[in-house]
């Protein structure tokens, strides 16, 4: 079986009939056909607005302003982090649009066809607790817009397991539309993104426009100079912030070949997100950090979800318009972000039993499971425990990924080989312990020092500790170091045998 490159140096793989028979392949996991990745630049820049614009990202800023920084210092923070977490994404997108593979089939290559299930279920499994606290806030905002419009018997209604039944309600309501959309294929999440795009952004400007009106415009909250000041209270908070920030987007640096493989060109992808990502979480940031910041001056605390908060807003409807335009923005970015990876993830771990829909019900019921009502009540265990500790894991699995397609492979992948248990990437019983042991020194890196929240005070390993604040980052070195380190005697042989694909 012949590959073939075709314009834009992409690589098509024709007739797949040879590869049925495998138990490594159905047609999800299949390259798309090159007549069928036809995303353009605007299609990617709706995704990135589609996944940045909703509330967990309102909230990873404003909860920067909750832990005392101004709205500068946070401005900051998330800027870096952004440009920063763009590079592996860029660099791991690649593969996606030169051979239309999907994030799992494109870990192969370098996990072993067996051992790929590690590193896509390590992301499928956290992609599922994102999936749930974006459901369980999206949940939030239909009980603040019902309560609005039905009176005090919705928000007043019986408690049962530390929540109104009436929140539950809207919990799973909120579940049952993303399910439904899911259910219908790629394509319906795509045509989802595409027309939610241009509307997302109205529910924050609203808010904004609200809260800058009511504190007497932007005076008062730029003079807000924070808690933390620009001494060393500051930069403690800075560093495990700002690992914080890249680690929020980490999982779509793997995964993002699940979208890119669709693309029409390098270019337009890569000019889509570029376009995209920095842009769009600028505005949210920006949004998030004057609007928590006027909260403050509002109502002297800091309230970091935007669902409370309007919930305080005495105009029932700019609560109503705000929170149904938030509500779209969270469903664009659930399906995108945290649903259509772990479909495919989960797909890929078992090819003939479960297809993409399938997988997308098996991330819906996960997401439940893990309660993330916990995960998200503290910005401390949001920033510090679960982003963080996350974080450096998959930091780890992006330094194998980057080292092995750009140092090792040259880009250079025998596509056909990716399904075949008789091809190269069989390793040993479809495992290659050079990524696993890779993977393994830069999550240890990363996150042996885990400290504070559920985490011993002095650290999981305490000489460890000061890397913790640096998670994302030492997970990735350590892994793309120790990958190429391991690869170099069996690099210089390979070399000499493959062809471009």
């Amino acid at each position: 079986m012949e590959p073939t490159t075709r314009e834009h140096s992409r690589v098509d793989l024709g007739d797949v009939r040879a590869l049925r028979g495998s138990r490594f392949f159905n047609d999800e996991l299949a390259p798309v056909p090159v007549e069928k990745r036809t995303w353009t630049t605007y299609n990617y820049f709706a995704l990135w607005m589609g996944m940045a614009h909703n509330i967990p990202s309102y909230a990873l800023a404003a909860s920067l302003i909750a832990l005392g920084m101004n709205w500068l210092q946070a401005l900051i923070t998330i800027t870096i982090g952004n440009l920063i977490v763009l590079a592996p994404m860029l660099l791991n997108s690649h593969a996606g649009t030169k051979y239309g593979i999907p994030f799992p089939v494109f870990a192969r290559a370098f996990y072993g066809l067996r051992g790929a299930n590690l590193a896509a279920l390590l992301r499928a499994f956290i992609a599922c607790g994102w999936f749930g606290i974006q459901t369980w806030v999206g949940g939030e905002a239909i009980y603040v817009i019902v309560g609005r419009l039905a009176g005090s018997g919705w928000r007043d209604s019986a408690v049962i397991a530390g929540q109104h039944w009436t929140m539950w309600l809207s919990f799973a309501v909120f579940w049952l539309l993303q399910m439904l959309i899911i259910w219908r294929g790629m394509e319906a999440v795509r045509k989802f993104e595409n027309w939610t795009a241009p509307l997302v952004s109205v529910g924050f400007l609203i808010l904004l426009g609200y809260v800058l009106v009511k504190a007497g415009g932007l005076g008062p909250i730029l003079h807000d100079n924070g808690k933390l000041g620009w001494g060393p209270g500051f930069w403690k908070v800075f560093a495990p912030s700002l690992m914080a920030m890249i680690a929020f987007w980490s999982t779509l640096s793997l995964n993002m070949p699940d979208f890119t493989r669709f693309g029409g060109s390098q270019r337009k992808q890569m000019r889509g997100q570029i376009l995209g990502l920095p842009t769009t979480m600028t505005f949210i940031a920006i949004v998030a950090i004057l609007t928590t910041s006027g909260g403050h001056v509002l109502y002297g605390q800091d309230i970091w979800d935007p669902a409370q908060l309007a919930d305080k807003f005495s105009s029932p409807v700019v609560v109503v318009v705000a929170l149904v335009a938030l509500v779209l923005a969270t469903i664009s970015a659930n399906l995108a972000a945290n649903v259509v990876s772990p479909s495919y993830d989960f797909s890929n771990a078992f090819p003939k039993r479960i297809t993409f829909a399938l997988g997308g019900l098996i991330t819906g019921v996960i997401g439940v499971l893990i309660q993330p009502w916990r995960l998200y009540s503290d910005p401390d265990i949001y920033i510090f425990a679960w982003l963080g500790f996350y974080g450096g894991l998959l930091g780890a699995v992006a330094g194998v990924l980057v080292a092995g397609y750009w140092v090792v492979k040259r880009t250079r992948l025998k596509l056909a080989d990716l399904y075949l248990p008789s091809g190269q990437y069989w390793f040993t019983a479809g495992w290659h312990w050079r990524a696993l042991v890779a993977t393994l020194i830069g999550a240890v890196l990363a996150v042996g020092g885990a400290y504070g929240g559920p985490f011993p005070a002095d650290g999981l390993i305490p000489f460890l500790k000061p890397l913790y604040d640096y998670n994302w980052a030492m997970g990735f070195v350590g892994a793309f170091v120790a990958y190429i380190l391991f690869s170099l005697p069996l690099n210089a042989h390979r070399n000499e045998e493959e062809t471009s694909v």
